[in-house]
């Protein structure tokens, strides 16, 4: 299976941000999926914070969106062995 690419739009001090990615890593172990994560950090460029404003986490799976706020691990792995 390749890899599948997981971009999170995050910030600092966002412990939802941390939980998610925690859980995303720990899914994709457990499945032996192979994850590309990108982080993004809304606060380091003004188009994505008007964009995403406090709408952090957002998740996205092979660039589609997935999860906003938070990753619930039964669809996310569904999403990764689908």
């Amino acid at each position: 299976m390749s890899d599948v690419s997981v971009t999170v739009y995050t910030r600092e001090d966002c412990h939802l941000c941390a939980e998610a990615i925690d859980t995303i890593e720990e899914v994709a172990d457990e499945e032996g999926v192979a994850v590309d994560m990108a982080l993004v950090d809304v606060d380091t460029d003004e188009e994505l914070r008007a964009e995403y404003g406090d709408r952090v986490p957002y998740v996205l799976l092979d660039g589609s969106p997935a999860f906003k706020y938070r990753v619930d691990e039964a669809r996310l792995r569904r999403k990764l062995t689908g």
